[in-house]
């Protein structure tokens, strides 16, 4: 799901520009909306904010509904969607360059705070991330959706029935009996997180040393691993539309190792007392953004080739929240 484009036309795409101290102050929103049931806001009118994302699907049209609902509220809405890497993008809104973000629970307690251990709960993973990042960072985050878009391995069926394999229990077994059978396709970042390969060895108990691997790029994995030649078993994220697209075979996670990734709203403290409007608006939004929505959204961009401001856009239409302009 997490489709990296390349650097050059993640900048081109969002208007991006490299500039000494940072990022520069983005673009205009790329297509009109008018209210719905989001109506103008008085607070917000002419309100300059200015939103964020990381540079994969699922993040920019993330970005795209944000933007098209403060729009529709009447703010002075800025693009800053499609920035390369958690990081930059979390740099980015500490430094105050974005106002707003989709943020995923799971990515601010290992990645920003430092823990190494998830919850497995969701909700005592957002209280204990939402409680740490306002304490150490003054980082408000807002309700989660109840979409999660974890970490996953993944296998066609073929391999399914050919090895038996459908929990991550079963998945470690095959590595310590078979090898040559589990090779696993997986992104650099994923090799070597807490959160990723090695924790997952670490929490199934299996030397990971023992599994062959091969490091590619995350959009190619999902086809390598459907076609089951180069890849037996491939890293993916669960909210990926090319999860149905490709008919693959999620294992089960049967010792609750991923973390939780539930996407909530982002912004500074000062930013939400001056601005507590914003959280309201997205609220209604938010509770909306369940697997299977963000699924199908992820799908229509990545499977059937649509810009993520268009299914943003349309989406936003199709629930009512906006109008298209």
């Amino acid at each position: 799901m997490r489709s990296i484009r390349s650097t050059v036309a993640a900048l081109a795409a969002s208007g991006l520009l490299l500039a000494g101290c940072g990022l520069e102050s983005g673009g205009a929103v790329p297509l009109p909306v008018g209210p719905d049931s989001i109506q103008p806001v008085p607070e917000l009118e002419g309100v300059k904010i200015t939103v964020g994302s990381k540079d994969f699907t699922e993040q920019i049209t993330l970005g795209y509904i944000i933007e098209f609902a403060m729009a529709a509220a009447g703010a002075d809405v800025r693009d800053l969607t499609n920035i390369q890497g958690s990081n930059s993008t979390r740099d980015a809104q500490l430094d105050g360059q974005i106002d707003l973000t989709y943020e995923y629970t799971g990515t601010g307690w290992i990645n920003y705070l430092g823990n190494e251990t998830p919850l497995p709960d969701s909700t005592q993973q957002y209280e204990a991330v939402r409680d740490a990042d306002l304490a150490a960072n003054d980082m408000v985050w807002a309700v989660p959706a109840p979409m999660n878009n974890t970490y996953a391995l993944a296998m066609n069926k073929q391999t399914a029935e050919q090895t038996g394999v459908r929990t991550l229990s079963d998945y470690a077994r095959l590595v310590e009996t078979d090898p040559a059978a589990a090779t696993t396709c997986v992104e650099t970042e994923f090799n070597v997180r807490q959160d990723g390969y090695p924790g997952m060895a670490a929490k199934y108990e299996f030397d990971p040393a023992a599994a062959p691997r091969q490091i590619l790029q995350t959009g190619i994995i999902y086809q390598a691993t459907a076609d089951g030649n180069q890849c037996k078993f491939g890293e993916v994220f669960t909210t990926d539309g090319r999860i149905i697209a490709l008919d693959l075979v999620l294992l089960e996670d049967d010792r609750a190792f991923f973390p939780k990734y539930n996407p909530a709203l982002v912004m500074k403290k000062s930013f939400a007392d001056a601005h507590p409007e914003v959280a309201e608006v997205m609220a209604p939004i938010s509770s909306t953004l369940t697997d299977q929505v963000m699924t199908e959204l992820n799908r229509q961009v990545d499977v059937e080739g649509n810009e993520p401001a268009d299914v943003a856009r349309n989406w936003l239409v199709s629930e009512g929240f906006v109008t298209a302009g």
